[in-house]
């Protein structure tokens, strides 16, 4: 059994998305059980069974990236293992794919169902520019684009420096508002979903859905700061004929 999410957005009916959680896979504590990671320490025959489960039950491809908080977009691949953290597809069964126990899992797709996209978006990616390098690759204008936000860590857990603050207000100067004193010196909390969406809209996309989750508070999800020794969960979103 497992209790996996299926994102609630108006996508066209060819879009078909999912996010794992914690549940429905065969790894031992602290990864348990649906660990889909392979750098985290966790045993790799357990890893593979838990994405071959995914694969049979989603009934796609994905296409595992090797992430490294950039900002490089790849046309998806399910043979290759791409260094990069976002990709694209317009190929039905082939599904874009992050891991995330933390930050921003992103999920993309044109109005019209024919592209989709996926990016990993943690505070030095989302600065750099991933987003609008995945809008970018997707190639249609922000106003026909549609994003969902997936679990990540929320505005009361995410405790930045002052020098993460200033990279986003030296960009935007809106993004001041998400931010607010953390009660410790020159220390903030950052709301991660509302630096997504102000980036997003500066870049004509205002059909942005999600943003309500905290990985650290839930326990359904894995979260490097609730325990940096964990594993990680997969969004996954992909077109069908």
């Amino acid at each position: 059994m497992h209790d996996w999410l299926t994102p609630q957005w108006p996508a066209p009916a060819r879009v078909k998305t999912c996010v794992t959680t914690r549940t429905g896979g065969v790894s031992l504590a602290p990864y348990d059980s649906c660990n889909l990671g392979e750098h985290v320490g966790d045993q790799s025959p357990a890893v593979q069974k838990n994405r071959q489960r995914l694969v049979s039950l989603l009934g796609c491809k994905p296409a595992w990236l090797q992430q490294v908080h950039g900002v490089a977009v790849v046309e998806a691949d399910p043979l290759r293992v791409h260094e990069a953290d976002a990709s694209w597809s317009n190929k039905p069964g082939v599904a874009c794919t992050v891991m995330t126990a933390d930050c921003l899992p992103v999920l993309f797709c044109d109005r019209a169902g024919t592209r989709v996209a996926a990016a990993h978006a943690g505070w030095r990616g989302l600065a750099n520019g991933v987003l609008e390098a995945t809008l970018d690759k997707l190639g249609v204008p922000g106003e026909q684009v549609l994003v969902w936000l997936g679990p990540a860590i929320g505005p009361q857990a995410f405790e930045v420096g002052g020098e993460v603050r200033e990279a986003f207000v030296a960009q935007h100067a809106s993004a001041a508002a998400a931010f607010v004193p953390s009660g410790n010196p020159g220390k903030f909390l950052a709301d991660i979903y509302q630096l997504a969406r102000i980036r997003l809209a500066a870049r004509g996309v205002e059909a942005v859905y999600g943003g309500d989750f905290c990985t650290v508070s839930d326990p359904r999800f894995f979260s490097y700061r609730r325990a940096a020794q964990t594993g990680r969960f997969a969004s996954l979103i992909w077109l069908v004929n």
